[in-house]
Parts: C-alpha cells; structure tokens; sequence
C-alpha cells in the first residue's frame, strides 16, 4: 500500500499530554520527574489515527516547537490528501514527523480494515524488552539491579567520572542479567578504552554511544573488545554508511527516523550493511512504543521499556508481563 488517501475532509490535530515517571529518572544530561509528549491525531471521514512523539532537547526538539512543526504540516496533510510517502519530503526527519507519521499508519489501517503487521507481512510476537536503571550512586544502582536481578535484560545508564564501580557493582547483583550500558556520550578518549576492558571484564553485552556524536573517530581506531551501538550517531537510513568502521550495533528509535516508514527503511539497510539492530525509545506511553514493537519483531535488541517507567499509561495500554512485551492491541495502535 502507498499510504496515501485522497480526501478533502482529513483533519489534523498536535496536543501536548504529561504522564508521571515512577520516580525518578536520571541520565547523564540529567533528571526529570515525567514525561512530556506529543499527540498527533489525524481524523477522515469519522475515523481517527493516532501517534506519539517525544520531543528531545538534545536535538534541539522543543515540546512547542513539535507541536508548531505538526500544525504547519496540517493544511497540506488536508488540502493534498499526503500520506506517509508525501510525509517524508513534507516535515523532517524528528519528533513532530514520527507522530504524523506513525497516525498515518493507523489511520491507514482503520480505513483499510488492515492491520499494520499484516501491512507489513509479519506475524508479531511478544519479545523482550531491556528496563532501564538510572544513572545513581554504585550501591543505589547496586539496589536497583539487584531488584530487577529477575529480567532477561538491563539497560544501565552511565556517564561519570566513576563508571567502573557502577558496572562492576551492576553485574554483581544481576549476575544473571545480560547488561547494555549507554553512556549517553559520557566517556572519553583518555577513558573509553580503560572503560572497554571493564566492560569485557565484567561481561557487558553491549555498549551504547560511549563518545559524543561528531566526535567519535577513535572508534575505528581502538579495540571495541565489547560490541558498540551507536545511538546519537545516527538517525536515518543515510547515516549508515559512514558508521561502518566504528560501531557494530544501531540504535532506531522512531523519534529520531521521523516514524515507522523511514525506521522500517533503516532497519533492512543496517542488517544488509551487517549492523546489529536496537529497536529503542525515548520515555513515552504504550502509544509510542506500538509501532516500535511491531519494528522490532526480528532484531538483537528491543529496548521498550517507556511505559514501564511511568507511574500511569495510556488505556488501553500495552501487555507487559515482566519483560515481555505483547503485540499492540488494536484497541490502541494499528
């Protein structure tokens, strides 16, 4: 299917909706308290389609400047009909596109009667999913590991002066976790390869975006004697081949593709490419995460574990039994 509907009746509407984070979450850049997101619903002929982005200051995504970027689009989404193919030279690559995007695809599938896994030709399956343990003092991430010592897969946020006694406190109390570890850009030349060894020695699995995005060269210089995976290093599809001698690994979020249609594009590039694939996420509800999970069907590494770190959802919302996560009811996405 094209995703492209003629119609002079398509209304499109951004609203800005907060969800309460569990606590507290931290990463190097710093703290928040909730997660403020993005609305897209697209309506036609008494049907609605809806998608969700997470605005990232780090990509200079204002939460006003993505609502201001959905609106702008709106006259020509209606005036022309333009679906998810129109949609990629229309808006930019980003938050404000993956919400229109991603309400395409759904309000796609209510007009056609047609699932979007069906769309897509596959049967979904649950999958696991990583869960995120902020970034804290070594006993505190100690703690927290050791009550989620349960789940297949970690993800640990890191990016000190001090990141060895984090991993090696980490390990110690999941032994049995397979642990990713993401630096959100944090080490440095003068540690990164100190910090590798660490990692190999205490059995990290994989790396996440250890040096700063523009200033990552020495990747290829260096023993990755741990698998690396690039995150703000890359965003679409044409960034790929410039990655190919410094990481082993990408990170899709849809937030950063600008949506399923352009991830779904990146993904089959990085495997032909011989990337590993990390299907991630920025903290959103079930409704940001649906279209993810049906993306990461197939890849080494699914990190989607947003609603699980907020203290209430959307409903319906997404089945999570642990770390598994179920495919999205209809109900909700798709």
């Amino acid at each position: 299917m094209c995703g492209t509907f003629k119609s002079m009746r398509r209304n499109l509407e951004a609203t800005i909706e907060t969800f309460p984070i569990a606590g507290l979450f931290t990463i190097s850049r710093g703290s928040k308290t909730e997660a403020e997101v993005v609305t897209c619903v697209i309506e036609e002929n008494g049907v609605f389609g809806r998608g969700e982005c997470v605005p990232y200051k780090r990509y200079g995504e204002t939460v006003a400047g993505v609502v201001a970027d959905i609106r702008s689009a709106a006259g020509e989404i209606a005036r022309r009909g333009a679906g998810r193919e129109e949609l990629q030279t229309l808006m930019k690559p980003g938050a404000a596109r993956n919400a229109v995007d991603c309400a395409l695809w759904d309000l796609e599938a209510k007009l056609e009667a047609t699932p979007v896994f069906r769309t897509l030709g596959i049967t979904p399956e649950p999958i696991t999913t990583a869960f995120t343990l902020s970034l804290g003092e070594p006993g505190a991430m100690a703690a927290e590991a050791e009550k989620n010592a349960h789940r297949p897969l970690l993800k640990v946020k890191l990016g000190t002066a001090d990141d060895e006694s984090r991993m090696r406190a980490v390990t110690s109390a999941a032994p049995r976790s397979r642990i990713i570890v993401d630096a959100n850009e944090g080490w440095t030349e003068e540690n990164i390869e100190d910090h590798l060894r660490i990692a190999r020695e205490v059995g990290i699995a994989l790396i996440e975006q250890p040096l700063p995005a523009g200033r990552d060269g020495m990747l290829t210089r260096i023993d990755r004697l741990v698998p690396v995976c690039a995150d703000e290093s890359v965003h679409a599809t044409d960034d790929l081949g410039a990655l190919r001698n410094r990481y082993d690994a990408v990170n899709i979020k849809l937030d950063k593709t600008g949506g399923l249609t352009e991830a779904l594009r990146m993904k089959a590039e990085a495997k032909r490419l011989g990337f590993q694939v990390m299907v991630g996420c920025m903290v959103g509800t079930s409704l940001a995460m649906a279209p993810a999970a049906l993306l990461a069907q197939d890849v080494e590494y699914a990190d989607l574990d947003g609603p699980l770190l907020l203290a209430r959802d959307r409903e319906p919302a997404l089945r999570y039994e642990g770390s598994t996560l179920f495919p999205p009811p209809s109900e909700l996405w798709g």
